[in-house]
């Protein structure tokens, strides 16, 4: 299989489900011998929303972007590490913008082969099916994607993985 997925993106958002799709994209990264890059989207498009429906105050949506600016270091920080551990390079990358459209625009900036993102939420009504991002983001990239699901194998393997 070596060579046939030589650039593999995970998309993190500091979920679980999105942080066990991190571990079985190192997997395959360690695998497959590709490359991974890790993507943290800040959703600054959420933001703005927030503010026009006078959710936020202007001063508020600054100080919570600057949260979500420390929470994207902080979450590519921690698969970088989880990478590490396993003996795999993950280069990380954080945008700020909408993020369905952020994550289409790197797959195809990079290259990428396989994108590996967390387990879907449920949906509670048509409306959120609308408003998931990575559920769109999934839906417009034009590479293969893999939605990581069983969370207890992945953790085996993580943890068997030398």
């Amino acid at each position: 299989m070596a060579g046939t997925i030589e650039k593999i993106m995970v998309y993190v958002d500091g979920t679980e489900q999105s942080i066990e799709a991190a571990k079985c994209a190192i997997c395959l990264t360690k695998e497959t011998d590709a490359q991974l890059f890790v993507v943290y989207v800040v959703n600054t498009k959420s933001l703005v929303d927030l503010v026009h429906a006078h959710i936020f105050l202007e001063s508020e949506r600054a100080e919570y972007l600057r949260d979500l600016e420390n929470d994207a270091v902080r979450y590519l920080n921690h698969v970088q590490e989880l990478a590490a551990r396993k003996g795999v390079f993950a280069e990380t990358v954080q945008r700020s913008g909408s993020v369905h459209q952020e994550i289409k625009s790197l797959v195809e900036e990079y290259g990428i082969d396989l994108l590996v993102i967390g387990e879907l939420p449920r949906l509670q009504s048509r409306r959120d099916e609308l408003y998931d991002e990575t559920e769109r983001a999934m839906r417009r990239v034009g590479c293969s994607v893999l939605m990581v699901k069983d969370q207890e194998r992945v953790e085996r393997l993580f943890e068997t993985l030398p």
